[in-house]
């Protein structure tokens, strides 16, 4: 299982209600419209919370600021993710989502990464 990890920073002047509005009731329905085209096999968003307790652990480790999301995708296998960028279907959908995302995300400040999941603790 491969996991595409996108950590989220809202455009200049866009509040983060706004920011995490437009990204749950517009981009999601979006993605979820190209799911198929993808091979998405899940997608989830966390959302950020505007909580004193969110500074109060970022000043005791000294860290820099908080994303306002993260964006998780699930795929199957990084032969899924080759397959996707041969198919004309997938290249049309992924321009698409790119063009929207750069609608409200900072893209030149949001990293983003594949990586494999390892679980260490589960219920």
């Amino acid at each position: 299982m491969i996991k595409l990890t996108f950590c989220l920073r809202r455009k200049p002047g866009l509040s983060l209600e706004d920011f995490q509005d437009y990204w749950l009731n517009k981009h999601g329905p979006l993605v979820r419209s190209f799911a198929k085209d993808l091979r998405i096999l899940r997608y989830v968003q966390l959302h950020s919370l505007d909580d004193p307790m969110n500074q109060g652990m970022a000043a005791s480790r000294k860290a820099p600021s908080a994303y306002d999301g993260v964006a998780q995708l699930w795929f199957k296998s990084m032969e899924d993710l080759k397959e996707n960028a041969r198919s004309p279907a997938a290249r049309a959908a992924n321009q698409t989502l790119l063009e929207d995302e750069d609608k409200f995300i900072d893209l030149e400040n949001s990293p983003l990464w594949f990586g494999e999941e390892h679980t260490i603790v589960s219920d």
